[in-house]
């Protein structure tokens, strides 16, 4: 059996969307690799413990523990060094989110066990002593294989590429000591500044409604405002073009050099489709493309599009949407 090791991502005594997500990674690919179990590292402050559960809903066999007043902010050094110390112990993996935290947990976990990486996964395969991975390549163009070998390999799964899924467990429990001190770091978080109250993650919504310089000035973004808020469990969204001009803050941006999304439905409002925004959300599961161009690039990879005026169709489409939520 080949047990899988988890870093179960979380914000303050709060689980992310993504470590959900991880876990049911790491359950499936333990699952294939013949019943190993499934282990999850839980680093937060005190309080944190309260959430072991929550992972062995979704297929934790293990959770391990590891609360620190220093990890109330993230400590990249010393969670590195305890995820790392942990992995020695003989695990045929390390799964992480491919999220901020992801991206600079990886390598450093990865040179600690002189293990292969693989980032931006989107699907696992094991197969004896061969993990088979996909991500994608090229701005999102086309997808890679890639064969990894090894006592141990760090994986880092793409955001909403795999969707939580329950799988109850009895975890038990264990408590682990950080294995170097949180706050000792060269570098420390000082402050952590947060987004507007209320306003949903673009990494955590599964509907994102995101808008184009086809919009023709900030004052119009209230359409797409409207439309999220109309949803409900919506955030809002922009193009790098948009960002550029001022229109919106660069927190909102989608693309190659901003957010990479996968929510359940993309909703593009004049946005033409150029590649270096298509890299940030191809991947999501539904996209529907609002333009007055037929030509759009971005009606090629659309699931649904629709021709014509956004500043007409759109209040019709956020009517219409809140017309079927009193249905319901």
């Amino acid at each position: 059996m080949a047990n899988v090791l988890v870093f179960a991502e979380s914000r303050g005594i709060e689980l992310r969307k993504v470590a959900l997500e991880a876990v049911t990674a790491a359950r499936a690919l333990a699952d294939k690799s013949g019943g190993g179990e499934v282990h999850a590292l839980l680093a937060g402050p005190p309080g944190i413990s309260a959430k072991a559960a929550q992972l062995a809903q979704f297929g934790a066999d293990i959770v391990l523990v590891c609360e620190h007043q220093g990890f109330a902010r993230y400590a990249r050094e010393s969670v590195a060094a305890t995820l790392a110390e942990r992995a020695k112990a003989g695990y045929r993996a390390v799964l992480l989110p491919f999220s901020a935290q992801g991206r600079d947990l990886g390598p450093r976990v990865a040179a600690k066990l002189d293990a292969p990486i693989a980032s931006d996964v989107i699907e696992l395969v094991s197969a004896g002593e061969t993990i088979t991975v996909k991500h994608p390549g090229y701005a999102n163009k086309v997808n890679i294989t890639l064969a990894l070998t090894g006592s141990t390999v760090v994986l880092s799964v793409l955001p909403s590429a795999f969707t939580p899924k329950e799988n109850a467990r009895t975890a038990r429990t264990e408590s682990l000591k950080p294995a170097a001190v949180p706050g000792a770091e060269r570098v420390v978080v000082k402050e952590i500044i947060e987004g507007a109250k209320g306003k949903l993650d673009l990494g955590e919504a599964p509907v994102i409604i995101s808008g184009g310089r086809g919009l023709r000035g900030p004052e119009n973004f209230k359409l797409i405002e409207d439309l999220a808020a109309a949803f409900g469990n919506a955030a809002v969204g922009a193009t790098r073009a948009v960002t550029d001009e001022g229109w919106r803050p660069h927190a909102d941006q989608i693309g190659q050099t901003g957010r990479q999304v996968s929510p359940q439905l993309y909703v593009a409002v004049g946005i033409s489709g150029a590649i270096q925004h298509l890299a940030g959300m191809r991947t999501s599961k539904t996209i529907v493309a609002i333009n007055k161009d037929p030509e759009a690039p971005i009606f090629k990879i659309a699931d649904y599009g629709v021709v014509g005026d956004v500043l007409e169709i759109v209040p019709e489409l956020t009517t219409a949407v809140r017309e079927a939520k009193k249905g319901h």
